[in-house]
């Protein structure tokens, strides 16, 4: 890398959209929602691009029930339930991260993940594509989520490390925002769950990839 970034000790990822490919289960889920009332499937890409933003988002994309509204928070179980009967059809590690991953499995190294995915959802995904981080939190870990910086301290405070020591990497805006206010190294990728409008190089990030691989060559040349 020109302008070289210190090689981090620690590296954190988001999991929907940057470590792990999860959109074909959700948009599976989001069109067995539709299903159940009425109405027909939405394009694939339609629902990739909000995959980022959460279960309740999908509910909206779906059926048009904004957060809050009556039969919002039933439809939102009946998605969750759909998509946890069958959490990893589908889902894959994003091409090359495997490999990165494995290089960040050795001490004096390590990785996690911070996500804003419930835990009860998080972990059987994780077990069903065997992968093992070093630390994990939640959305229902602590009482705030990203963007917030806490879940990423706690995580750097669970591997005994500082903030400064670790990568932070997503594929939204408030990744960055969180990772910024963490004092961490801000990495925005843009093969995750963008929406038509999002524009990466816009991010407040320190360093922008367009590829899974992109983002592997620039760690093995740090």
């Amino acid at each position: 890398m020109s302008d070289a970034l210190p090689l981090p000790r620690v590296l954190l990822f988001d999991l929907d959209g940057t470590l792990v490919d999860t959109a074909p289960d959700l948009a599976r889920a989001t069109n067995a929602l539709r299903a159940h009332h009425g109405l027909a499937a939405l394009p694939y890409p339609v629902i990739r691009a909000q995959v980022s933003n959460g279960g309740s988002a999908l509910v909206t994309l779906a059926l048009g029930l904004e957060h809050g509204t009556e039969g919002h928070a039933a439809a939102r179980a009946f998605l969750l339930e759909s998509y946890g009967r069958d959490i990893a059809a589908e889902s894959r590690v994003f091409p090359g991260l495997e490999s990165l991953i494995g290089a960040w499995s050795r001490p004096p190294r390590s990785w996690g993940i911070v996500t804003n995915k419930p835990r009860a959802y998080a972990v059987p995904l994780l077990e069903a594509l065997d992968l093992s981080p070093d630390t994990l939190l939640c959305a229902d870990d602590l009482s705030v989520k990203k963007p917030s910086p806490e879940p990423l301290w706690e995580a750097a405070r669970q591997l005994g490390v500082k903030a400064s020591d670790c990568w932070y990497i997503g594929d939204h805006r408030r990744d960055m925002q969180a990772a910024r206010a963490a004092g961490m190294i801000a990495i925005a990728v843009g093969y995750g769950y963008l929406d038509e409008s999002d524009d990466i190089q816009t991010w407040l990030a320190d360093r922008w990839f367009e590829s899974p691989q992109a983002l592997v060559r620039a760690l093995q040349h740090s």
